[in-house]
Parts: structure tokens; sequence; C-alpha cells
């Protein structure tokens, strides 16, 4: 059955999951579904325009090349050290 969650325990959890806080973890915490949470960040808009889902997923994009970019520059620094001129 449908219960209304009450706007402190929807800003605590957003707060949470806001700060690093898995989803999942938060969800059962709270007794809340995953399908609830995702569905408040979908439609919470962050001072810059875009929804809070979509800023999350960029930044871990932008995580991710940067760690590729690291391994890259790291290869390419070893190789070149390692040919004679």
């Amino acid at each position: 059955m449908f219960k209304r969650v009450p706007q402190e325990i929807k800003n605590e959890v957003l707060a949470k999951v806001r700060a690093g806080g898995s989803v999942k973890d938060v969800a059962d915490q709270y007794g809340i579904s995953t399908k609830t949470i995702y569905s408040w960040l979908s439609t919470e808009i962050t001072p810059d325009g875009i929804s809070q889902l979509k800023y999350n997923k960029v930044m871990r994009e932008n995580e991710e090349l940067k760690r590729i970019i690291g391994v890259l520059t790291l290869d390419l620094s070893r190789g070149k050290k390692g040919r004679p001129n």
C-alpha cells in the first residue's frame, strides 16, 4: 500500500544519497523502495539546472575517464623511459 513519506524524511534520504550513500543502502535503512528514491532524484533539479541523477552519472563518468587517462599516461611514460635514443 502507498504511504506518503514526510518531507523531512525525504530531505534526509536525499542528503544521504547526495553525500555519496548507496541508494540501495539508504532505501533499506528507511524502508523506502529504491524506485521511489530514484524518482525523487530524477525530479530534483540542481542549481545548474540538471537533475541530481544526471549530475551523479556525469561525475562517475568523469572519474572513470580520469582513471583511464592516468593509466594511459603512466603506460606512455614507462614506454618512453625504456627506449634508447
